[in-house]
C-alpha cells in the first residue's frame, strides 16, 4: 500500500452542514412513486396508507431529511387540483415526460405530505411554472399553508385535512431551460419575479424560494438570473448535474458491464461537479456580496442505460460498488463546499437512475448508494472543519483523476467524523491521520467493482464495521483498500 495523509485542524471550523445536502428527489416517473413508495391500501404489500412500509423503514434508517415531488419534468405538466379529493374521482391525464403512460392521481399533496410525515423529511415542492398559472401556484401554497378562512383553507378542509401543513421549500419551476418550457434566462428571470410576487407566506410558514438553475456549467445562464433577481426575490437556484460515463449522451454506459477505461470516465465526470459549485459560487459573490443567495443541487447522480428488457422511458437501472464511489465523491464535495451549497437531492429515491431502494413486485433491496448515505448521517447538521488529503492521481488516459477524496466534520460534543472514498481500482493506501481516539470506524467495500445488490440474495456490497486502523504516537493510520468507503469517528 502507498502512503498518504490527512491532516486536519479541529479548530477551524468552516461552515454548517446542512443535513439537506443529504436529500432526495422522487418523481412520477416509471416505477419511483408507484410501486416504488405508493401501493395503495388495498394492496398485498404491507403499506401504511398505500406507503410501503419496506421503503418507508428503508428511508428512516438513512434519516432522509428532505423529500422533493412530484418532479422534474412532471412537475411542469402536473396540475395538483388534480390529486386532491376522493380517489375514485381524480382526473386521469397522460404523462407525457415519461412514457405516455396514464397517471391516475391516487398519489398527490395529500398522500405526499402524509409520506413526509411519516419519514419525518422536510417537503420540498416543485411548482409549476411550464404550463401552469401563477393563480394556480398561489393556490396550491394557500392550499397547503394558510391557517383562516380562505377558499382553498376550506377545500383543504373538506378534503380531510383541518391544520395546514409546513411547507419551507418551494420551487418555482423546473429545467425550464428544457422540459420545463425551453425559455432563454432572461425569460425565465423575468417569469420567476412574477411568479414569486404571488407566493405567499402564510400562517407564520415562511416560503424558501428557489429558481431554477442552470444545467450543468451553463454559466450563462446562472449570470442571468443573478443579474434580473435579488436575494430577495430568491433564496437559493437550483443546479442539475449527471454523471455519465461516456461524453455521449446518445449512449450513456451499462450499469452492470462497464470497462476500467468507463469507470474512470465516470468518476472524472462525477468530480466535475465541483469546478461547477466553486464558479457558480464565484458568480453569487459577484452579484450578490452578502451571500444570501444559496445554490441546490436538487438533481445529481449516475445516469446509465436502463436495464435490459425494461421501459425505455421508465429510467431503471442497477447500483454498482461504482455507484458507491461516485455518490461518497459527490457527498464529500457538497460538504466541503456547505457555505453555499445547502441542500442537495440525489436522482432519484427509489428505482429511477441512483436509486438508494429498489423494488419488485413484494421484493425490496437497499442499494450500494443506500449505505454510503447510511454511512454519513454523522455530517448531518455537523460542522465542517478544515482538513487536507494528499492528491494522489490514478486513472487511465485523460481520465486522470485524485485517488482520494475527504471530508471532515466536528459535532456538538467534539468528536471529528471524517468519510474517505479512495476511487482507485487496484491502491490501497495506508492513511496517516492526525487525530487519536477512535471511538469507531465503517467500510464499504466489494470484491469486485462491478459487484451489486439483487433481489431476495445476500447483499454483495454493505456497510460494515471496520478494525483496520491503528493508533501510534497521537496519530491514526487507515488501511484505505482499493474502490473502498471508510469512515472513522473519533473522541
Amino acid at each position: 500500500m502507498k502512503n498518504a495523509v490527512l491532516n486536519i485542524d479541529r479548530d477551524v471550523k468552516l461552515s454548517n452542514v446542512n443535513k439537506n445536502i443529504y436529500g432526495h428527489f422522487s418523481e412520477h416517473l416509471g416505477r419511483c412513486i408507484y410501486d416504488g413508495i405508493y401501493v395503495g391500501e388495498n394492496s398485498e404489500i404491507s403499506n401504511i396508507h398505500g406507503m410501503r412500509k419496506d421503503v418507508v423503514e428503508a428511508l428512516k434508517e438513512i434519516k432522509i431529511p428532505v423529500l422533493r415531488w412530484p418532479g422534474g419534468c412532471f412537475a411542469d405538466e402536473y396540475h395538483w387540483k388534480d390529486g386532491i379529493g376522493e380517489k375514485s374521482t381524480r382526473k386521469k391525464m397522460v404523462n407525457t415526460s415519461w412514457g405516455g403512460v396514464v397517471e391516475d392521481n391516487s398519489f398527490g399533496t395529500h398522500e405526499f405530505m402524509d409520506l413526509c410525515e411519516m419519514l419525518g423529511c422536510e417537503p420540498y415542492i416543485a411548482g409549476n411554472l411550464g404550463s401552469g398559472t401563477i393563480q394556480e401556484m398561489s393556490e396550491w401554497i394557500e392550499y397547503m399553508t394558510f391557517d383562516g378562512v380562505s377558499p382553498m383553507a376550506e377545500l383543504r378542509r373538506k378534503n380531510g385535512r383541518e391544520k395546514p401543513w409546513k411547507v419551507k421549500y418551494f420551487g418555482i419551476g423546473n429545467e425550464n431551460w428544457g422540459c420545463g418550457g425551453n425559455m432563454r434566462p432572461e425569460y425565465y428571470s423575468d417569469e420567476y419575479k412574477r411568479y414569486q410576487t404571488f407566493c405567499k407566506s402564510y400562517s407564520g410558514n415562511e416560503l424558501f424560494k428557489i429558481a431554477c438553475g442552470p444545467s450543468g456549467d451553463d454559466y450563462n445562464w446562472s449570470e442571468k438570473l443573478l443579474e434580473t433577481v435579488n436575494n430577495r426575490q430568491m433564496s437559493a437556484y437550483s443546479l442539475h448535474y449527471y454523471t455519465i460515463p461516456t461524453s455521449d449522451w446518445s449512449y450513456k454506459g451499462k450499469a452492470l458491464e462497464f470497462s476500467e477505461d468507463e469507470y474512470y470516465s465516470t468518476i472524472s465526470n462525477a468530480v466535475y461537479i465541483e469546478k461547477i459549485i466553486e464558479k457558480n459560487k464565484e458568480l453569487i459573490k459577484k452579484y450578490d456580496p452578502e451571500e444570501k443567495i444559496k445554490l441546490i443541487i436538487d438533481e445529481w447522480g449516475n445516469w446509465l442505460e436502463v436495464e435490459e428488457g425494461t421501459n425505455p422511458a421508465f429510467l431503471y437501472q442497477q447500483n454498482t460498488m461504482r455507484d458507491a464511489i461516485t455518490a461518497a465523491l459527490n457527498l464529500n464535495i457538497f460538504n466541503n463546499h456547505s457555505d453555499v451549497v445547502i441542500m442537495a437531492n440525489i436522482a432519484q429515491v427509489v428505482n429511477v437512475l441512483q436509486s438508494v431502494v429498489l423494488t419488485d413486485g413484494a421484493y425490496m433491496v437497499k442499494t450500494p448508494t443506500f449505505y454510503v448515505f447510511k454511512m454519513f448521517v454523522p455530517h448531518h447538521d455537523a460542522t465542517l472543519v478544515k482538513s487536507e488529503i494528499s492528491d494522489i492521481k490514478v486513472g487511465v488516459g485523460e481520465s486522470m483523476v485524485s485517488a482520494l477524496s475527504s471530508s471532515v466534520t466536528t459535532n456538538e460534543s467534539g468528536e471529528l467524523f471524517a468519510t474517505i472514498a479512495n476511487c482507485s481500482l487496484e491502491e490501497g493506501f495506508t492513511l496517516e491521520i492526525n487525530a487519536e481516539g477512535v471511538i469507531s470506524a465503517e467500510i464499504i467495500s466489494a470484491d469486485d467493482v462491478h459487484d451489486y445488490n439483487d433481489f431476495n440474495c445476500e447483499e454483495k456490497v454493505t456497510l460494515k464495521e471496520y478494525k483496520g486502523y491503528r493508533e501510534e504516537n497521537g496519530k491514526t493510520y487507515v488501511e484505505i483498500p482499493a474502490c473502498s468507503v471508510v469512515s472513522v469517528k473519533f473522541r
